[in-house]
Formats: structure tokens, C-alpha cells, sequence
């Protein structure tokens, strides 16, 4: 088994990565620039492989660092995490790594319930569109997106979706739209990353095919959402994860309600035996139950 790299050099790669600068990465670590250095060039030999390019407009990561810093900052944080714990005297910790949309639009307005049901949890919440690596540790249980093509670990769906057009109030009497055909006249904004396409909107619900140009793209559904409320164009996004912009009025279905596609796409993602730990139980528990009431 390879010889893991000594933790000071691994501290050193991710603050000088995270900071894109070996005089704030040392003053970070309270260190020399040239400790940093040295370290940063130890890690680089032991690996065998350049992480970093230096220059004389600073430093930037090479191919082989960045996917190097993807897969051990998360388990620098988790290690930070559990020591903190073990300093604090906290014995019910819980790791979650969630999609960034789903945890700042669906499940960051719900923890405040799970914090009254469970005040001995200390709940660890990281986002990002990656996903969690179990082997290393990083987290107890993952909130995936996407299709559910993960081996090997139990894949729960948290909900059924109904994937619709979205635009704010005024757009929708502005442009007078009433039938699909006039999405064709007006901006729409295209969600990279969403399961539903306007491709597949427009193949269930009109004769009529998608445009092959968008006016805007983003690969976050709350950058989308955000977009169509400020009346930049039309969002295909789900009912759920916009429920707040509707309920505040910033957004409207565009459409009858029959005009959706109907999906199951955001999933619970865990190794069985992380369920044994009462904390990760307790959160299946509660998660399930608050998806379940909408």
C-alpha cells in the first residue's frame, strides 16, 4: 500500500491551492512562504507528479492538482471536523454533502426543524456539485442529482418532481403567454445540468421543437431560478425546488399543471453501514418525513 503524504504537506498543497498564493497560505498556517514552499515541493516529489505552476503572476493549479485538491480537500475538512468534535466534546456528529441548489433552496429552509427534533445532532452540512467520497471518508450521507447509476450503495429517491416552464409574474403579462408555442418567441434559459431538457418539455407538450440557442445558461438551478424572477427569460426547473420563489410571488408556473414532466431525480445516497449510526438514522428519518410533506 503507497505511503499516505505526511499531513503538513497536504496542509500546505490545499491552503497554497485554496489561496492561489504561498505568502497567504503561510500566513494562514502561521509558517515561512518558504516553508510552504519546501512542503508543496515534497508532496510534489514523493507524488511524482507537478500540482502546482508557478509564475511570476502567481501560482495556479495544474490538471493533476486540480483533481488532486478535489479529492482530498474533503477529507482535510472531515479530519478538521471530527478533531474539532473530539475537542468540543461532541459525540452525535453528522456529515451531509448535498447538490448546492437543493441545499440552500429545499434543505436549508427545513434544518431549522431538524435542529428542534434533534438538538444533540451537530450537523455538518457541505455543498457542491461532486459527490461525496465514501471511501475517504468524507461524509455520512449524500443528497445526489442526476440518474441513479451508483453501485454498490443504498439509493434511496427522496421525491417526485414535476419539471415546468417558470417566469416571473410580469414577464408572463408582458409576453401574454398562454400557449407552448410562444415559448419559441421569447428568451428561454437553459439549466445545464438539469435531467429535463427543453428538448424533452417541448417533445411532451407542443409539435413545436426546442431552440438549438439559449440567450442564458447556468449550471445552477437557483442561478436559473433567480434569472426568470428578475424577468431575464423563461426557467425550465422543478415546482419543488422553486417553491420558495413561488410562494414569494417571484415566480409563476407558466403553464396548466398537466404541462410538467414528471421526474424522480434527487436521491439519498449512503453505504448501509453508515444507517447503523443513530445520528445518520435519525436524519433518514427526518428527511423522508419532510420530503413527504412537500
Amino acid at each position: 500500500m503507497p505511503s499516505v503524504p505526511p499531513l503538513s504537506n497536504l496542509l500546505a498543497f490545499e491552503a497554497v491551492a485554496r489561496r492561489r498564493s504561498f505568502a497567504h497560505a503561510a500566513s494562514e498556517l502561521h509558517l515561512t512562504a518558504s516553508a510552504i514552499s519546501h512542503q508543496v515541493a515534497r508532496l510534489e516529489a514523493q507524488l511524482g507528479v507537478r500540482l502546482l505552476e508557478r509564475s511570476a503572476h502567481g501560482v495556479r493549479l495544474s490538471t493533476a492538482g486540480e483533481q488532486y485538491l478535489g479529492r482530498i480537500s474533503g477529507a482535510l475538512s472531515a479530519l478538521v471536523a471530527a478533531s474539532d468534535d473530539v475537542q468540543q466534546g461532541v459525540r452525535d456528529s453528522l456529515y451531509v454533502h448535498s447538490t448546492p441548489s437543493f441545499a440552500s433552496l429545499w434543505l436549508m429552509p427545513r434544518l431549522h426543524a431538524f435542529a428542534q427534533a434533534h438538538p444533540g445532532i451537530a450537523l455538518n452540512l457541505s455543498a457542491a456539485h461532486t459527490h461525496s467520497d465514501f471511501a475517504l471518508g468524507q461524509a455520512d450521507l449524500d443528497i445526489r442529482y442526476g440518474v441513479p447509476q451508483w453501485p454498490n450503495l443504498v439509493v434511496e429517491p427522496l421525491f417526485e418532481e414535476r419539471i415546468v416552464p417558470l417566469a416571473s409574474p410580469a414577464f408572463i403579462r408582458e409576453h401574454r403567454l398562454k400557449r407552448p408555442e410562444q415559448l419559441l418567441q421569447v428568451p428561454l434559459i437553459q439549466s445545464n445540468v438539469s435531467v429535463v431538457q427543453w428538448s424533452d418539455w417541448f417533445g411532451a407538450h407542443s409539435d413545436r421543437h426546442a431552440p438549438d440557442r439559449f440567450t442564458l445558461r447556468f449550471d445552477r438551478a437557483h442561478m436559473s431560478l433567480d434569472a426568470a424572477a428578475q424577468g431575464l427569460g423563461v426557467a425550465l426547473e422543478s415546482s419543488t425546488i422553486a417553491a420558495r420563489h413561488i410562494a414569494e410571488g417571484r415566480l409563476r408556473i407558466v403553464f396548466s399543471s398537466d404541462k410538467a414532466v414528471r421526474v424522480k431525480a434527487h436521491f439519498l445516497v449512503y453505504p448501509a453501514r453508515h444507517a447503523r449510526r443513530p445520528p445518520v438514522e435519525a436524519f433518514l428519518s427526518w428527511l423522508h418525513g419532510a420530503a413527504a410533506q412537500g
